[in-house]
């Protein structure tokens, strides 16, 4: 009877065993399954002693048929070591773990990579020379704005920037991973890149996980409004000692950056807001003890070592530009508010020309902050008839200088739903297959020829332009700022000529189907 109940026993322990087993096959399963551009993290126990974030070094391999990625790892704080994976080919991948320390070394998995959420086209990447599109093909018509130090603001403060974000027009944000001390930006962060030393000071060798995990959950909910998140690595704003790292240290930010935030498919690299305002001797209130090689170095981390080759820009002061043919950089970040340049900077650099800062709506006292919502307006438009994108920013002012330019929060100017508007006229065009003509001085021509013909007049005066095909045009009046549309007449092909009634008159005229 023993050896029966026993048997009985035994059986059911077994059965009981397979039914675990196999429930944590499936739940293992279904943890080692990620959808195409997005992050699948590897996780790993490892020592905590010492400093990790400079003794461990940490990789993996990983594999899908032909396609393979070395992908860097990063200390995460308490003994937790992770490595992002972002696939951009559905299949099975493999990986295999390298590290300096044993019990990270040759760790092993399999990760199933499936369809994507139908919101995620992939990364924004450069299309026909001067443009932009996303990796599934879908056309990225940039609509930036600029809130430099909002992530190093309390919860509160920013978890209403999100909010605003929501339902703002725009699918850019260019944002800071150290903290500003600037005009309406001086304050103590909430948290920041690195560990304190005190309450002002920091320690150059030892991340802040705590920091770095809430940057990465932002910019995760920036991925879900379909915002691209412009990170800028260095500016000259600077109190703290951010922008007078050793050259060691510096790169080891930046690879730090680079295993923790390149899997993310809205990431952009910024390497530096105002970068020429670095380079030593540096003047006025700004801060850096940079030289010119170190710029080109930064860049060549970014380039030889983001496993996701993401967009990479640097941005310029006053008049000394960094060379933009360079390969290191896939995009022209202009600080000008010489818009009527972009064609000519197209064809100088032969790359996507970003207006990202070309002054911002405001009343500050500073030349920068003062623009009115209307000429804001003009500049996107103005931007986009040289076959260039154009970058927000708002400094009104605010009770505590919560600044939208510095801090986020609320935008409270003018030209935020006017650019909802200027962004939906565009992305509804073919703009990465039509071309920019300045027809004088004051009149742009942006056109698909025999398709359809943007004409903008920046100043009341006579337009004079030539229709192709053999179709009839619908000629349509686009008012901008109050965001109003008439069709005036039907046209044939051939000349045509308009006189302009009014100052940022637009028309467009398309062909008859």
């Amino acid at each position: 009877m023993k050896s029966k109940k026993s048997n009985q026993k035994m059986l059911k322990i077994s059965l009981l065993m397979f039914v675990l087993l196999f429930f944590t096959a499936i739940i293992s399963a279904a943890n080692s399954t990620v959808k195409r551009w997005g992050v699948f993290s590897v996780e790993l126990q490892g020592p905590s002693l010492g400093n990790p974030f400079t003794d461990v070094q940490l990789s993996a391999v990983f594999k899908n048929g032909k396609k393979e990625l070395k992908v860097p790892g990063f200390y995460d704080g308490n003994g937790k070591y992770i490595i992002h994976l972002s696939p951009d080919k559905e299949g099975t991948w493999t990986y295999k773990t390298e590290s300096n320390v044993a019990e990270l070394a040759g760790k092993t998995g399999k990760i199933k990579c499936v369809k994507p959420d139908k919101e995620n086209h992939g990364a924004v990447e450069v299309d026909k020379t001067f443009y932009l599109k996303y990796a599934d093909g879908t056309p990225h018509f940039s609509v930036g704005t600029t809130a430099y130090q909002w992530v190093s603001q309390s919860k509160e403060l920013q978890d209403l920037t999100m909010k605003t974000l929501a339902s703002a027009p725009f699918n850019k944000i260019r944002m800071c991973i150290f903290p500003k001390w600037y005009t309406y930006n001086r304050t103590e962060p909430a948290m920041a890149a690195y560990e304190n030393v005190t309450d002002t000071t920091y320690d150059f060798t030892k991340f802040n996980p705590v920091f770095w995990r809430n940057l990465e959950m932002r910019i995760v909910e920036l991925g879900k409004l379909g915002i691209e998140a412009d990170i800028i690595l260095f500016h000259p704003y600077d109190k703290w000692g951010f922008a007078t790292m050793t050259k060691s240290q510096d790169d080891s930010y930046i690879r730090y950056a680079i295993a923790r935030l390149s899997a993310y498919h809205n990431v952009w690299w910024a390497v530096a807001n105002e970068y020429d305002f670095m380079i030593v001797p540096v003047t006025g209130n700004h801060v850096g003890n940079k030289d010119k090689e170190d710029w080109d170095r930064f860049l060549s981390i970014l380039q030889n070592e983001d496993p996701y080759q993401r967009l990479r820009s640097i941005h310029n002061g006053h008049d000394v530009w960094y060379d933009h043919t360079k390969p290191y950089i896939t995009h022209a970040s202009v600080q000008s508010s010489f818009l009527e340049k972009g064609i000519g900077l197209r064809n100088k650099y032969q790359k996507p020309i970003i207006f990202d800062e070309c002054k911002y709506e405001g009343n500050i006292e500073r030349a920068f902050g003062s623009l009115s919502g209307q000429k804001m307006v003009e500049r996107f438009w103005w931007g986009a008839m040289n076959g260039c994108y154009v970058g927000h920013g708002e400094c009104i002012k605010a009770p505590d200088d919560i600044l939208w330019w510095g801090k986020g929060g609320e935008l409270h100017g003018e030209s935020p739903v006017r650019i909802a508007y200027f962004r939906k006229i565009m992305e509804s065009l073919p703009f990465a297959e039509m071309t920019p003509v300045q027809l004088n001085k004051d009149v742009y021509e942006l056109s698909k020829e025999g398709e359809v013909y943007l004409v903008y007049a920046l100043k009341a005066s006579p337009i004079k332009i030539t229709l192709a095909g053999n179709k009839e045009y619908t000629v349509e009046s686009i008012d901008t700022w109050n965001m109003k549309s008439e069709v005036l007449k039907t046209v044939q092909p051939g000349e045509f000529t308009y006189d302009a009634p009014s100052d940022d008159f637009l028309l467009k005229i398309t062909a008859v189907k």
